[in-house]
């Protein structure tokens, strides 16, 4: 295997949507659905009209779209969700354990110099002085800052802190991220 290898990301939405929640439980007799939101602008749930419900979101092919009809918030940062066609509380929980997905054209405008977490995940990753460590296969999110795991052949796995003073620039269209490496983090450093 070389550093060169497509490691395959686990549980990536599939491509042109986001997972921004997930059903908790059925809510109520009407067909309501307590969902938690897994996104880190919650607030945007009350704006959803459509919605893609998956219980593998990065399979493109299981998702089904649901009209949203009406969105609340609910006690201890959960939401209710009402969709069209769910209507009582037997068809509300044959929906428990479902991915949330939105449309990336309904997702939240990103910044100029953001990106999303899924986004990284298959990057090459290259130290300053242009050695290959290989390839970011999950994304550890911790209260700080995020960590970067990086699969390769020369080091094994690597741990990258998502901080500026490592993480010098990430390059989605050309799939490649630069780094400096603080001292220690690499076996040979």
């Amino acid at each position: 295997m070389s550093d060169d290898s497509i490691y395959p990301p686990p549980n990536l939405p599939a491509q042109g949507y986001l997972t921004v929640a997930r059903v908790a439980r059925p809510h109520g007799i009407r067909g309501a659905l307590r969902v938690q939101a897994l996104t880190s602008t919650p607030q945007r749930m009350g704006d959803l009209l459509t919605i893609y419900l998956s219980a593998t979101p990065e399979r493109a092919e299981t998702l089904r779209a649901y009209t949203v009809v009406r969105c609340q918030h609910a006690k201890g940062g959960e939401w209710l969700i009402f969709l069209e066609g769910v209507e009582s509380r037997e068809a509300a929980d044959r929906l428990r354990g479902q991915y949330i997905l939105v449309t990336l054209q309904d997702a939240v405008p990103l910044a100029e110099d953001e990106i999303y977490l899924f986004q990284v995940i298959g990057l090459r990753v290259l130290t300053d002085q242009g050695v290959v460590l290989g390839r970011v296969v999950s994304v550890i999110e911790t209260g700080a800052n995020d960590v970067y795991v990086v699969q390769g052949e020369r080091y094994g796995e690597v741990l990258i802190p998502a901080i500026e003073s490592v993480v010098r620039r990430i390059d989605v269209d050309n799939g490649v991220m630069h780094i400096t490496p603080l001292p220690g983090l690499l076996p040979d450093s």
